[in-house]
């Protein structure tokens, strides 16, 4: 009697798989856009639904539940993809993604640490149905009044009729989801009024159509890009040359938000080292991370062309056959010795290839580090940094001076180190969340950066060098955060945790004869940090075309932001600005500090998106690079 019942329920296929595919296409929409189940549902998500299942219906002659199983399989996969990316990115994902999948098992953890058990259920009908479809069938009798080629030829719709009439219907009503919606700049906003798998659709459809205009080489001027930003370049730039001479040393912190300097928690502080750096260096708190799908990766690439990362992939993988104008090169240029430091191995991320294109004298990676001491993605902080300054002394000891980059590791998403590693002690309701191991993973980080700043003033390697440091991307999305852990962020920064805090990442600048305790509240991004740099050595940017500006003589700044946020969206002197379905219907957060705020304005909005053009057009026209980089280790 039970498979009479699962026979009589699986021969309704195209009602039944309907049915689960819209509880599914409900799960996504509460998930993402935290709407449910409604009528927008079933008028965005069933057409395309319909349309798969009609051509299944008109084409399939033998096994049709076989097709509608892998039909809900692939759909399932897709929706289920949509919520993952969304829970880290906060954007819609497409086919442009497909970029990362060989890095998905290369961050499993991290990739895990985004379910949440109730996921489970995308899949679990196509488990029990599959079993119930292929499970040997014990009689003959049986088998031959549940023949999928028998039984499919009594289901309704019967005629070949209603269902084209399904499908021209169908097709009428994703054109009437998708034609109104075109013009959105917002991709969440589109995916939300197309419906999701519309959307899909549509992305891969418009950009085989749709080609960005490329702005002609001769258009793209530093004076055009200035203008835009708003930027006016002094003709006595201040402390031009103030350091000139003296080495340049770039950390870059894994995951490292603003709000953790000064935190405490239980009277302990979160970041004790950097704290106490806050009595000698400049610390710039409304600085902003500008690093896209690449993230870490992507970091590199801003902080080190002064270029906007690429709208849907990672710099890595789409700009790195370029010769990218970089900071290496300039400073390799102005008698410099150029290194970079990551304990990772090179060829994740690209990273050969996007070192090749930035022009570094010689990199350091897991070939050298080793694999002791193993956290995340290779050896741990402590060793980076042990292992990193005797390098730098030797570096030091040429006739000329040199640029180091050095990558931290250790806090990275999910933040689960050792607890052999745990320097302090976290409320009982923190342990185990994703906020209480973001904790201890940038409490242990701060311990062992602390140990590098002592090294660095102990060999007067400080003394004698530029040191910046900067986190690279956002640690904690606001999307990936249950309540509870929303409402520990809330007690510990006194106001809700949002896109300002997110984003917010420290610009911590010690510059020998020049800084002092001081915090400064201009607003700048990772993007400036070349031509900042570039000017306190004396080494003029003028021959080459930058997106940032220098924060020692800026008096506003406009920084477009690529990814984690939809298209449009920009940070001003006072606001984090993210679009609706246009400018019009934007929303602006104010920074931290800012009480009344100035709305953005639709000039800004033109602005940034002409900025991120120019950029984009700019690399296009760049000449394919020469070269391979070379390790520092054989």
């Amino acid at each position: 009697m039970k498979r009479m019942f699962w026979s009589k329920l699986l021969s309704r296929r195209f009602l039944l798989f309907t049915l689960l595919l819209l509880i599914k296409g409900s799960l996504v929409m509460y998930v993402v856009f935290d709407i449910g189940f409604s009528w927008e549902t079933l008028v965005t998500e069933l057409p395309f639904i319909w349309i798969v299942f009609c051509f299944i219906e008109l084409v399939a002659r033998k096994r049709k539940v076989v097709y509608y199983l892998v039909s809900n399989l692939l759909i399932t996969l897709l929706y289920f993809t949509v919520v993952i990316y969304y829970k880290y990115y906060g954007v819609i994902v497409t086919y442009h993604a497909l970029h990362q999948a060989d890095k998905v098992t290369k961050v499993g953890e991290s990739t895990y640490s985004l379910l949440d058990p109730y996921y489970l259920l995308f899949f679990i009908d196509i488990v029990v149905l599959g079993v119930i479809h292929f499970w040997p069938k014990k009689n003959a009798g049986y088998a031959s009044s549940y023949d999928p080629g028998s039984v499919h030829k009594r289901l309704l719709p019967r005629r070949r009729a209603s269902l084209y009439a399904m499908i021209v219907a169908s097709l009428a009503l994703c054109v009437f989801n998708v034609w109104p919606n075109r013009a959105s700049m917002n991709e969440n906003k589109q995916a939300e009024d197309m419906g999701i798998l519309n959307y899909e659709v549509y992305t891969l459809l418009s950009d085989s159509t749709e080609k960005q205009e490329v702005v002609d080489m001769s258009d793209i001027t530093q004076a055009k890009i200035d203008e835009l930003k708003g930027f006016q370049t002094p003709a006595a730039p201040k402390l031009f040359g103030a350091a000139k001479g003296k080495n340049l040393i770039i950390l870059q912190m894994e995951s490292f938000q603003d709000f953790l300097i000064g935190l405490k928690i239980d009277g302990q502080e979160v970041t004790p080292n950097l704290n106490k750096l806050m009595n000698e260096t400049f610390h710039y708190d409304r600085f902003y991370t500008m690093a896209g799908q690449g993230t870490t990766s992507d970091a590199e690439y801003v902080v080190n062309t002064s270029l906007y990362v690429p709208h849907h992939e990672a710099a890595t993988d789409k700009y790195v056959e370029k010769a990218l104008p970089s900071l290496p090169k300039l400073l390799h240029a102005n008698g410099y010795d150029t290194a970079t430091f990551h304990t990772n191995e090179v060829h994740f991320w690209n990273r050969n290839e996007l070192y090749a294109s930035i022009g570094w004298d010689k990199y350091y990676d897991q070939h050298f580090y080793g694999d002791d001491d193993h956290i995340a993605f290779g050896a741990s902080d402590e060793i980076l940094y042990a292992k990193t300054i005797p390098e730098l002394q030797r570096m030091d000891q040429a006739d000329k001076p040199f640029y180091a980059q050095v990558i931290s590791m250790s806090a990275h998403h999910p933040y689960k180190i050792p607890e052999s590693k745990y320097k302090m002690t976290l409320p009982e309701n923190m342990e185990g969340t994703l906020v209480g191991n973001y904790i201890h993973a940038q409490n242990y980080a701060d311990y062992a950066l602390g140990a590098f700043i002592q090294g660095l003033k102990d060999t007067g390697l400080w003394d004698d060098s530029i040191v910046v440091m900067y986190g690279d991307h956002q640690g904690l999305p606001i999307y990936s955060l249950s309540g509870d852990e929303k409402d520990m962020l809330k007690n510990m920064l006194g106001h809700d945790y949002g896109y300002p805090d997110m984003f917010r990442i420290p610009l911590i600048l010690s510059v020998p004869g020049v800084t002092y305790p001081s915090v400064q509240h201009d607003v700048g991004g990772q993007i400036d940090i070349l031509p900042t740099v570039a000017n306190l050595l004396g080494v003029s940017t003028a021959n080459q075309i930058h997106f940032g500006q220098d924060l020692f003589n800026e008096s506003s700044n406009l920084l477009p932001m690529r990814h984690f946020l939809p298209t449009g969206s920009f940070i001003t002197d006072e606001s984090v600005f993210v679009p609706g379905k246009g400018f019009e219907d934007g929303t602006n957060f104010p920074l931290p500090g800012e009480t009344q705020t100035t709305p953005a304005t639709d000039s800004q909005y033109e602005r940034a998106l002409k900025l991120l053009n120019l950029a984009d057009s700019y690399v296009s026209h760049l000449p394919l690079k020469e070269g391979t980089a070379v390790s520092a280790t054989p």
